[in-house]
C-alpha cells in the first residue's frame, strides 16, 4: 500500500502567523488568552492550551483586565479593540492581513453603497468569527448570504456591491456573481470585487488532482472549519471514497480493506504534524510504509 501526504495541504500563511505570535507571546507572558479557538482545529487547541493559551468569549472580557488577549487571525469588529482598550487588555493583533484587508474593502464598500442608496452584500458562512469581524466594520448593515437560496431576498432595483469571506468558494461565488447580474434591474449598478484569498482557493484544483491520484483520501480537518467543509467536497467530488476525520483514532480499519493508495490531506487549519500522524496510523493498520 502507498501513503502520501498532500504537501499543498495544512495551515495557511494567516494561521502559521497567529500560532507564531501565540507561541511567542507565551514565551514572554506565560499566560495569553484566545478570544475564541486560535484555529478551527480541536488537536491543535489543545496542544496550545498545554503551553498556556486559553480561549475565552466575548463575555469573559471583563475579568481580563490587565491581562494579554489574543485576535485570532479571523479578526474581530472594531468594538473589541474599544472595550479591550477600556479594561486595559494588551491586544495582541493576529488578524490574517488578507482579512484585514477585506475589512477595509467592507467599509470602503459600505460608504459608497450608503451615498447611492445601495447595499453591501457578503457571500459568507452566518455566524463564523470572520463574517462576524467583517459586517461589525459597518454596524452589522450587511446583507450576509450562504447561497443561491438567500438572494430572492435582495432588491435589484438598487445598487449591489458583492464581496466574499476570504475562505468562500471560488466556483460559487461566480455563480452567485452571474445570477445577480442577470436579476438587476436595467441600468442599476452592481459592482463585484473578489476577495477570496487565494492562497486558500489555489488550493482546490491541486487537491482535486491529489484525491483523484489516490484510491482512498482521508481529509483531515476540525468539525468548526469553514474552509474544511468546502475543500473536503472538493476532495470528495473528486474521489466519492473520501472520509473526514478530525483525528487518527477515527479511522476505521474497514475503509482501508483492499486499497492500494492512500492520500491524506486537511484544511488550512490542519498542522502538518496531525496529518502525519494520521499517516502513521494506517501504515500501523496496514503494516505499509509512508512514502
Amino acid at each position: 500500500m502507498r501513503i502520501v501526504i498532500d504537501d499543498n495541504s495544512g495551515f495557511c500563511f494567516g494561521v502559521v502567523r497567529a500560532i507564531s505570535e501565540a507561541e511567542a507571546s507565551l514565551k514572554r507572558c506565560g499566560e495569553v488568552y484566545s478570544l475564541g479557538d486560535i484555529v478551527h482545529n480541536r488537536v491543535e487547541v489543545q496542544r496550545l492550551e498545554t503551553l498556556g493559551l486559553s480561549s475565552v468569549t466575548h463575555a469573559d472580557m471583563e475579568s481580563l483586565a490587565g491581562r494579554t488577549l489574543l485576535v485570532r487571525a479571523h479578526g474581530e469588529p472594531p468594538h473589541t479593540y474599544r472595550r479591550a482598550k477600556e479594561l486595559g487588555i494588551e491586544i495582541i493583533d493576529a488578524t490574517c492581513p488578507v482579512v484585514a484587508r477585506l475589512q477595509r474593502r467592507v467599509r470602503e464598500a459600505y460608504a459608497y453603497m450608503s451615498s447611492v442608496g445601495g447595499r453591501v452584500v457578503l457571500l459568507g458562512k452566518r455566524g463564523h468569527a470572520e463574517v462576524i469581524g467583517l459586517t461589525g466594520q459597518v454596524y452589522d448593515d450587511v446583507t450576509v448570504v450562504e447561497g443561491l437560496e438567500d438572494i430572492d431576498s435582495l432588491d435589484f432595483s438598487h445598487p449591489i456591491h458583492l464581496l466574499s469571506q476570504t475562505t468562500q468558494s471560488i466556483e460559487l461565488f461566480n455563480t452567485l456573481a452571474n445570477t445577480i447580474r442577470e436579476r438587476m434591474d436595467e441600468g442599476v449598478e452592481f459592482i463585484v470585487t473578489d476577495t477570496i484569498c487565494r492562497r486558500v482557493a489555489g488550493r482546490e484544483p491541486l487537491l482535486a488532482d491529489f484525491s483523484k491520484s489516490v484510491d482512498l483520501v482521508l481529509f483531515v480537518c476540525g468539525k468548526k472549519s469553514s474552509n474544511g467543509k468546502v475543500l473536503s467536497e472538493v476532495c470528495r467530488k473528486a474521489n466519492p471514497r473520501c472520509y473526514n476525520i478530525e483525528e487518527p483514532s477515527e479511522i476505521e480499519p474497514e475503509w482501508l480493506a483492499g486499497v492500494e493508495s492512500i492520500g491524506i490531506c486537511g484544511a488550512t487549519s490542519t498542522p502538518r504534524w496531525l496529518m502525519e500522524q494520521v499517516a502513521e496510523r494506517v501504515a500501523a493498520l496496514c503494516q505499509c510504509c509512508i512514502e
